[in-house]
């Protein structure tokens, strides 16, 4: 799942300085990747030694969730860090979308198969009981085409345009991510902290957005 511009090959300008040397470090995607999945095993491993606690699936379950979380987070950080730093890692942000939804599909089936054990009835009434589950599966549902589309042969399929349009979703994702978060938890500091990062990463999108825009009408004031 990627965001805001397809990543297809393109000429950029070299920014100087260390930025550029930064900009220019490129590790390979394969690593990423297996750098992301580390804290999922990690977690498994601590499952299966019973070291979770007394309630050993919520405590999985909270853990994958909140690293899917963190994913989004980061993918969403992507382009910010370039145009405020002039730092270009665009080339992972789609590494960590992705990263960000198979930890969600690790966080569902915990709760699917290991803590309901796949009982439909029982899942049914708890996504219709419980607002931040009913509030997560939307959100799910929504990630799923964004991560089907997360590939080059989607966005010459559809257009650059229309992609991404459809990617902006993403953003709806982490407003339903954060208040899934907020709602699960009895003491929200942990979520309340997310919550604001998402909050700076979208409103620095939406006051860019609007000077832009504002520009643009001067713009053409000025020509006319």
């Amino acid at each position: 799942m990627t965001v805001e511009a397809p990543s297809l090959p393109r000429a950029r300008a070299v920014p100087r300085g260390g930025k550029g040397l930064v900009a220019n470090w490129q590790v390979p995607k394969l690593l990423v990747y297996a750098l992301g999945f580390i804290p999922a095993l990690w977690w498994f491993e601590l499952g299966l030694t019973d070291q979770l606690g007394a309630d050993p699936m919520k405590a999985l379950e909270h853990a994958l969730g909140l690293w899917a979380l963190r994913f989004l987070i980061a993918s969403l950080t992507i382009t910010p860090l370039r145009q405020l730093t002039g730092i270009n890692l665009v080339r992972y942000r789609r590494v960590l979308g992705l990263l960000c939804f198979y930890y969600v599909v690790m966080h569902l089936l915990t709760y699917l198969v290991l803590d309901q054990g796949l009982d439909l009835s029982a899942i049914v009434a708890d996504v219709l009981k419980r607002l931040y589950i009913t509030i997560g599966m939307a959100a799910f549902i929504i990630l799923v085409p964004l991560a089907i589309t997360s590939n080059n042969f989607a966005i010459r399929r559809l257009g650059a345009q229309a992609w991404n349009r459809i990617h902006r979703w993403v953003y709806l994702v982490a407003i339903l991510a954060v208040l899934h978060f907020l709602l699960s938890v009895k003491v929200p500091i942990e979520p309340l902290f997310y919550a604001a990062l998402v909050a700076i990463l979208l409103g620095y999108r939406l006051v860019r957005s609007a000077l832009r825009e504002r520009g643009g009408r001067g713009s053409a004031r000025g020509v006319g």
